[in-house]
């Protein structure tokens, strides 16, 4: 307990110092995490820090747990399988290949189960690195982000289920394996039943207190890992197992989630800075290992996920950001190799290796980020926008449409657009690209295009050039600043999160720029007025936004279940 202690203090006394450099800098955190590992590394000793890593993984798949929306996630799965099975049928098998070349090279006592080691860390990709990347593009229904969040969850459900074999004493026990497959099965099935019905009724009780909502989601954990420990699996499969029995929708789970959110905090800071202090000083077996090892997770894996996606009919521009952003060493895979190093069935350098290429496959993807959208319009564009079916087979316009509005996006605020626009009986366009609202395009729109609206032929489509009027309900600045660059005559009313952005878009050729804030100050601000003005406003003020809270409600209820 005493060494745990004194990791927990030099991990937050590097990692404050260094968080501070970075907001001044305003560079990522993760960097900046890993080179306070290191300096950590140098005073921490090995097990301490393996038991760290693995309570930092165990809660953070936690969050990712409550994250999951089964039915979200049956909408992306359903477009992203052909790249999840491809990833398997032959990422895996090249790397394993590749894996037992190596420990036979080296004289590892056991190559074969090495090179499955090496395998899974060189195929499966990071949720946490991969999900803070495309955090925002998740929000607002990006394709890509939509996508690569998919294979995610398929890469931890593989990664899980290694996890439940490898807590097996021997591999070659068969029927321990199959015990253990079977509890983690159960846990998973308890947590599903709870999600239905025993977390509706902790609400129920709660009455609305987010405090005790909170706790008692925290306790389903404690409980959750306190039986894992007892049967003797990973702690990090009953979490999943834990977030899963937490429900993330509805409004009271709005302070649950952020008061979980700021012990995710906690826990990636510990996350990331142990993974930082598990890189040791590398000899030139661990190097070549790692080396090898980088370069199939940050080009031959995304490589076979962009061809995949490509032959299943998805544009370029697609295909290219979603595979750029699986292009991480896991963090089950580090499980997977902290598993073995416990049981003693991993060789040292591998594990090593394997430490080493997850600190830089994430110091490289927090990194690129910044420039992929970039990369592509420069490099790959030319070669890659030729591919048009899969926008073609989601889209329906009518032949010949002229002086239209082009509407981006079909959430809240475009559903609403476009029932204004027909009930004025004005042509319309939506372009829409996220995967759980294509039914909802297809009921709903008269004329729509499922497609990226920053890449060029969703737009064409679009007839953009044709059109009278582009709104976008995006206030995502990238695609802001696309819209502006089409040649078009059309007004352009687009949407930012801040004034000081709303400013540029205004400069470089918008129209109008709408900031919510800013407009929702002035809707309280005018309601306010009609109340002083004249009492009996009052009633007539609660009709008419109960009324729109009601439609609301039954918006977000179609948009979820169709």
């Amino acid at each position: 307990m005493t060494d745990i202690v004194i990791a927990l203090a030099v991990v937050f006394v590097t990692a404050g110092a260094l968080l501070l450099v970075a907001n001044q800098l305003e560079l990522p955190i993760v960097p900046f995490y890993i080179i306070a590992g290191l300096l950590t590394g140098l005073v921490v000793g090995q097990p301490a820090l393996v038991d760290l890593a693995l309570w930092g993984i165990a809660f953070l798949v936690f969050v990712f747990g409550i994250r999951v929306d089964i039915g979200d996630l049956q909408a992306v799965l359903r477009d992203g399988e052909v790249a999840a099975f491809a990833q398997l049928i032959v990422v895996a098998p090249v790397a394993i290949v590749v894996g037992y070349a190596l420990g036979d090279l080296y004289g590892f006592q056991d190559p074969f189960r090495n090179a499955l080691y090496f395998g899974a860390a060189a195929t499966l990709s990071s949720t946490l690195v991969g999900s803070q990347i495309l955090e925002r593009e998740i929000r607002e229904g990006m394709l890509y982000g939509r996508l690569a969040s998919s294979i995610h969850f398929f890469d931890d459900v593989v990664a899980l289920g290694a996890v439940l074999i490898l807590s097996a004493d021997v591999l070659a026990d068969s029927q321990l394996v199959t015990s253990k497959i079977g509890y983690g099965v159960l846990f998973v099935l308890a947590g599903l039943l709870i999600y239905r019905h025993g977390y509706p009724a902790l609400v129920r009780v709660a009455d609305g207190g987010e405090e005790l909502i909170l706790m008692g989601s925290i306790s389903i954990l404690i409980a959750f890992i306190a039986a894992a420990e007892a049967v003797g699996i990973s702690i990090v499969v009953a979490a999943f197992a834990a977030g899963l029995a937490v429900r993330s929708e509805g409004v009271e789970s709005l302070g649950v989630r952020n008061g979980i959110e700021s012990i995710k905090d906690f826990f990636a800071a510990i996350f990331f800075v142990t993974l930082g202090a598990l890189v040791s000083v590398p000899t030139p077996e661990v190097l070549v290992l790692a080396t090898v090892l980088t370069l199939l997770v940050v080009a031959v894996n995304p490589a076979v996920h962009a061809a995949a996606f490509v032959l299943e009919g998805y544009d370029g521009r697609t295909a290219f950001l979603t595979a750029s952003n699986l292009n991480q060493v896991s963090e089950l895979s580090l499980v997977i190799a902290i598993q073995g190093w416990l049981l003693g069935t991993i060789a040292t350098p591998l594990f090593d290796a394997i430490v080493l290429a997850g600190a830089a496959t994430m110091l490289l993807s927090s990194v690129a980020g910044r420039y992929e959208q970039l990369f592509y319009e420069i490099v790959l564009s030319r070669f890659l926008e030729g591919q048009t079916r899969h926008i073609d087979t989601n889209s329906s316009i009518d032949e010949g449409i002229a002086e239209h509005v082009v509407v981006i996006g079909y959430g809240r605020q475009g559903r609403r657009i476009v029932e204004t626009l027909e009930e004025l009986e004005v042509p319309y366009v939506v372009v829409e690209n996220d995967p759980t609202v294509r039914g909802n395009l297809r009921e709903n729109c008269r004329n729509y295009v499922f497609g990226d609206a920053m890449a060029s032929y969703p737009m064409e489509l679009a007839r953009i050039r044709h059109a009278g009027l582009v709104v976008s309900t995006v206030d995502h600045r990238p695609v802001s600043e696309s819209l502006l660059e089409h040649d078009t005559d059309a007004d352009v009313i687009l949407r930012a999160d801040q004034s000081t952005v709303a400013s540029e878009l205004l400069d470089a050729g918008a129209d109008f720029v709408a900031v919510p804030d800013i407009l929702a100050s002035d809707q309280l601000v005018e309601n306010v007025e009609r109340v002083l003005g004249d009492e009996r406003m009052v009633a007539t003020l609660e009709a008419d936004h109960r009324e729109f809270l009601d439609l609301m409600e039954v918006l977000e209820t179609e948009r979820r279940y169709g």
